[in-house]
């Protein structure tokens, strides 16, 4: 009898896990998304080369993010290690952690006012992955250089 009960809590956390993380990764993905619409203005690309039809100012700009796994994406993950294949959660977790760090990258160069950013890189890592058997958590960091036109006063 104790074993069901111990089976029952753990099925109720790994619900309440699914169910929650659920919910918070999809307020995640609506907040991106209304995000990306305001700043899709300004452009941010890979070219290492920049348009030379006016004289700019470069300024380095980044954007990070950190975010974490949930419990239920950890376990999943866990037995997707014991049989193999996509972990879909793993996934999305680095979509949305790209996505938020190009976002603040973007942020930060419209407060300077740039007119683009290019030169875009992506830096990942992995924090306590493995660590006492914590659960993963990344940071994901971009950044580029930010072309503000060269005012007259400058």
């Amino acid at each position: 009898m104790d074993i069901l009960i111990q089976f029952a809590v753990l099925l109720g956390l790994l619900m309440l896990g699914y169910f929650v993380g659920s919910h918070r990764e999809k307020k995640h993905y609506q907040s991106i998304i209304k995000r990306e619409k305001t700043l899709n203005s300004l452009p941010a690309v890979s070219s290492r080369i920049p348009p030379v039809n006016q004289p700019y100012r470069q300024q380095l700009v980044l954007g990070n993010a950190v975010i974490a796994n949930d419990y239920f994406k950890f376990f999943i993950a866990g037995l997707r290690n014991l049989f193999g294949g996509r972990i879909h959660g793993y996934e999305t977790l680095m979509d949305r952690a790209r996505r938020e760090a190009l976002l603040r990258l973007k942020a930060q160069a419209m407060e300077q006012g740039a007119e683009l950013v290019f030169n875009v890189r992506y830096e990942t890592a992995n924090l306590s992955w493995g660590v006492n058997n914590s659960m993963g958590v990344i940071e994901v960091m971009a950044y580029g250089t930010a072309l503000i036109p060269d005012s007259p006063a400058h």
